[in-house]
């Protein structure tokens, strides 16, 4: 995830590293880590190097430099402004910034767009599920068109999630698993996959205690072996994204291996 090879910007585990996000590349690279999944903040949106022509450029040079792909992106800004929540003339214009986004996605090769619906973006009423569902469905055409699929990450309960992208054109739209997220709210992932889990097309690698906050992997109540178990048995071929807990020494690079090396390990084991 963009911004883990990075310092904390104020504080905050996850936030665009606009004084870094040129470094990540190359010390990603040195990692040997060649994916990379962009985030995207409603503050300064159209600053972005991604909504911006000349940033798209040095996107895609330091991508070809560096040899990382950049398959995904997690839209946070759509977390912090939920066009789904608000009143008609505000909500024009913050879908005109999703489809803005969906275009600058398709200039760099981002083919997942990772809408969250947890803390503000979260679903509240059945209202707000249809607005978000009408907007989609209009635009499905054009992402069809870019080549951009759409994930939710969501707080629904398991039952609630299926109903939900059952909805959605499965050629459009999917779901991003967060395993921490999932162990957070208690969910059982066998029970989780048995309900949508051909229709995962992201994996967020995250750790919470049940009810809290991000931990380092393997201290918090995510059931990992059943997870990657799960994903085996799915025949998984979609990506796995750290978006782990934070280094508390400062040495983001060290703490990112660390979780990648957990990771294929998992990986491994579970390998059909």
């Amino acid at each position: 995830m963009q911004g883990r090879l990075s310092p904390q910007v104020g504080g905050k585990i996850q936030a665009f590293p606009w004084g870094h996000w040129r470094q990540e590349f190359s010390i990603s690279n040195s990692l040997e880590i060649h994916l990379m999944e962009w985030t995207l903040d409603q503050d300064r949106l159209y600053e972005n190097p991604l909504m911006t022509e000349t940033g798209r450029a040095d996107i895609r040079a330091l991508c070809k430099i560096n040899g990382i792909q950049l398959p995904s992106l997690t839209g946070d800004c759509f977390m912090q402004a939920p066009f789904w929540k608000v009143a008609r003339a505000e909500r024009i214009e913050l879908e005109k910034d999703f489809i803005s986004v969906v275009k600058s996605c398709a200039e760099v090769g981002i083919l997942i767009l990772v809408v969250p619906l947890v803390d503000n973006g979260r679903l509240d009423n059945i209202e707000q599920e249809n607005e978000l569902i009408w907007f989609l469905e209009s635009q499905e055409s054009y992402f069809l068109l870019n080549k951009v699929r759409i994930a939710f990450e969501s707080d629904y309960s398991p039952n609630e999630l299926a109903r939900f992208i059952k909805r959605l054109n499965p050629a459009v739209f999917g779901i991003n698993y967060d395993i921490g997220n999932s162990a957070a709210l208690g969910f059982d992932p066998r029970e989780e996959f048995s309900k949508y889990g051909e229709r995962v097309m992201n994996v967020h690698i995250k750790d919470r205690k049940l009810g809290g906050t991000t931990v380092p992997l393997g201290s918090g109540n995510a059931n990992f072996d059943v997870v990657f178990a799960e994903l085996s048995r799915l025949d998984y071929k979609g990506n796995y994204i750290l978006q782990t807990a934070r280094a508390i020494d400062e040495d983001h690079a060290k703490v990112l291996s660390l979780y990648r090396d957990q990771t294929m390990t998992w990986l491994k084991k579970y390998a059909p």
